[in-house]
């Protein structure tokens, strides 16, 4: 397989996965205090949201990629 083709799979299954999961959160740890030997932190957690415009994007992208490495030959 092509690489050209390979990356057209790629995108077509990010694509996917963005058009079922539509966000995802992650966490992060912040220094809330830090005063000599004594140091607080906090867990934060951040959510981020993916357009279902940027899934189908990635799919038509991805199927463009496939369509020109079967091309190509």
């Amino acid at each position: 397989m092509k690489p050209i083709a390979i990356l057209g799979v790629v995108l077509i299954v990010v694509g996917l996965a963005a058009l079922a999961y539509q966000r995802f959160s992650y966490t992060t740890r912040e220094k809330v205090l830090d005063i000599g030997p004594i140091e607080a932190t906090a867990e934060r957690q951040k959510t981020v949201a993916l357009p279902p415009v940027l899934g189908i994007v990635s799919i038509g992208a991805g199927v463009a990629l496939l369509i020109a490495g079967a091309r190509k030959r």
